[in-house]
């Protein structure tokens, strides 16, 4: 496979030449206004970019954080001003290529973990707002450490080929026939909140699977659920109020963000516009359902009794007798789309680890779940899932003993 591999990338690389050339643009003739920062720092927390680009809390933005890839680690860049190790001597063509192509300084390709398969969409001035933004922040001196690939994708180049094969450059146009929220709210969600990086499954080149957009992902060891109006496991049951009020406080009525959405929520939404985060709850809520949901066999009623055992000496205190928790402090389960996923290794990482609410302005209390990888084996964590994916109303694929000792493993 490896091989196959490397040859249809560096076939593709060899096809498409250079690729896409700098482009040079005029310089910006009227000077940065306080409204041109603003709205790049609000496009910059929509994107969520201090998570990626920040090591150490007390440099933000200075990079050198690992990002792990399943071709191995990426560490990202600074951001910040600095002359020799951020984009302080970066032209606005540089920034412009950047963003616009995923184009280096150095004119090498770079790697799709940065999303600029997302920001291409985003429309010229949006691009030298961010740019003035960060040009605000304090220079710190930081060079990350170079990528750490595995063949074939150590050697930069390979990218033109994926770039051929999967990058299609160019702003998102809009729909005429939406509203203009939703067409915001668009905008937002596949421009730069790049929310399809982790919703989306990706194919073996780490690239989007045609046809599966925002059906659910796996994303640093944890699956990034559907967000498209599937039934079970997806929006659906899911109102618009009900998706704003997730993204502002990290919970509603139906469920709790776990580890990897809290830190965009405490990072980008909660601190986004409320007219953005709407808009975002109405494209989201208008996604038709896509790939259909798996055909379920329901456990045995010896299974289903084992599993309610379980549940009741391990989570009947917090979730009750029907599983109807205590809305915004401990989660409800009937209806819960994240437990119905296909895929449940979230859920199954949530009892093995443990989960705490995060903590936002709107919701300042916080709940916790204890760990249970020490106090139950891979056989009764396997029963007590089933269960709770397929009682009061839920059904779920079932899980084995087998996929809870992978998922032990992936920690």
């Amino acid at each position: 496979m490896r091989t196959i591999l490397a040859g249809l990338l560096l076939c593709t690389a060899l096809a498409v030449g250079a690729g896409h050339a700098q482009i040079k643009l005029q310089p910006i003739a009227e000077p940065i206004t306080e409204e041109d920062i603003a709205r790049g720092k609000a496009l910059t927390e929509a994107g969520d970019c201090a998570s990626c680009h920040t090591a150490d809390p007390a440099k933000p933005f200075a990079g050198g954080k690992r990002i792990d890839t399943p071709f191995g680690g990426i560490y990202s860049p600074n951001l910040t001003p600095d002359r020799e190790t951020g984009l302080g001597a970066w032209s606005d063509d540089d920034f412009y290529s950047a963003l616009r192509f995923g184009v280096a300084r150095d004119g090498s390709r770079y790697y799709p973990a940065f999303p600029y398969p997302n920001f291409t969409k985003l429309t010229r001035q949006d691009i030298f707002a961010i740019r003035a933004y960060l040009a605000t922040l304090t220079p710190v001196s930081n060079a990350p450490r170079a990528p750490e690939l595995r063949f074939p994708f150590n050697y930069r180049f390979v990218m033109r080929g994926w770039n051929w094969l999967f990058f299609k450059p160019g702003i998102l146009m809009p729909d005429q026939q939406k509203s203009a929220e939703w067409n915001r709210g668009r905008y937002l969600v596949e421009g730069v909140a790049h929310c399809g990086a982790c919703h989306t499954p990706k194919n073996m080149f780490g690239a989007d699977k045609r046809g599966r957009a925002y059906g659910g992902g796996r994303i640093a060891g944890m699956f990034a659920p559907r967000l498209d109006g599937a039934a079970r496991s997806g929006l659906k049951s899911w109102s618009v109020e009900d998706i704003t009020e997730y993204l502002q406080s990290g919970r509603n009525g139906k469920s709790h963000a776990g580890e990897l959405m809290s830190e965009v929520v405490v990072n980008s939404t909660s601190r986004m516009s409320g007219a953005d985060v709407r808009a975002i709850a109405v494209y989201l809520k208008g996604l038709p359902a896509g790939r259909a949901e798996p055909k379920v066999t329901a456990p045995s009623p010896a299974q289903l009794a084992e599993g309610k055992k379980l549940y009741d000496g391990a989570c009947v205190a917090c979730h009750e007798n029907d599983g109807s928790g205590a809305p915004r402090i401990y989660p409800p389960l009937p209806g819960n789309a994240n437990l119905q996923s296909a895929d449940a290794l979230s859920t199954l990482r949530i009892i093995l680890d443990g989960a705490e609410t995060v903590t936002t302005p709107r919701a300042p209390n916080k709940g916790s779940m204890p760990a249970y990888a020490a106090k139950m084996t891979d056989q009764q964590i396997a029963d007590m899932t089933n269960y709770i994916r397929n009682a009061w109303g839920n059904a779920a694929p079932l899980v084995t003993a087998d996929q809870v000792a992978k998922a032990r493993r992936a920690k």
